[in-house]
């Protein structure tokens, strides 16, 4: 039995909060390539975050006034916090990964520093950006089935009924569909991925 209303509500949360980091990290990822002290902090961050388990983290920002609560919003907030490090981290190594040489030669051809980075350095670090975004969409749609214990919905609420009550059934109602999304997801960004670097490497 398909439960359609659990794989969109799965869907939004992941949706929400991959692209909520995205807006985060690539900008945060731009400035820690051009100021490398700071990328190293920001990335400190971010791993001390990662290392947090996920019920753990819940329930630190369970009391939070805005974001707290039982629901979708602290869902997203928590899982918005471990999609931030993988995006951030593939993008700051795409945009460093970029020879200087390229850049001076940009530069000699009188490009300004906001036109190198949107016609130079994003398509080349795209690759690496969406290799995050997959990374984090991928692990995303496994952590979101936490979300369950504090009533944000999704596949989760099928895995903890299958817990509670025993049925194998049940369990595999909500595990098959959130490894199937995954799956798409992962395939979804290679195909992307594989395009970008064929699109580079052309002359």
């Amino acid at each position: 039995m398909m439960h359609f209303d659990l794989i969109l509500e799965h869907i939004l949360l992941v949706t929400v909060a991959v692209l909520a980091a995205a807006a985060l990290a690539i900008p945060a990822a731009i400035a820690s390539h051009r100021h490398p002290s700071l990328g190293r902090w920001v990335l400190k961050l971010a791993d001390v975050i990662q290392t947090i388990p996920s019920l753990a983290l819940f329930g630190l920002l369970l009391p939070l006034p805005l974001i707290g609560g039982i629901g979708s919003k602290l869902a997203i907030a928590v899982l918005f916090l471990y999609a931030v490090l993988p995006i951030l981290r593939n993008s700051i190594l795409g945009l460093n990964g970029i020879s200087q040489d390229i850049i001076e030669s940009a530069t000699a051809l009188g490009m300004s520093t906001g036109e190198i980075l949107r016609e130079v350095q994003l398509p080349l670090a795209a690759p690496s950006i969406l290799a995050g975004l997959r990374i984090a969409t991928v692990t995303t749609i496994g952590t979101a089935t936490v979300a369950a214990a504090i009533g944000a919905g999704g596949l989760g609420v099928l895995l903890y009924r299958g817990l509670a009550t025993v049925e194998t059934g049940l369990l595999l109602e909500g595990a098959i569909p959130a490894a199937l999304l995954a799956l798409l997801a992962d395939q979804a960004f290679q195909w992307i991925e594989d395009k970008f670097s064929n699109s580079a490497q052309q002359p």
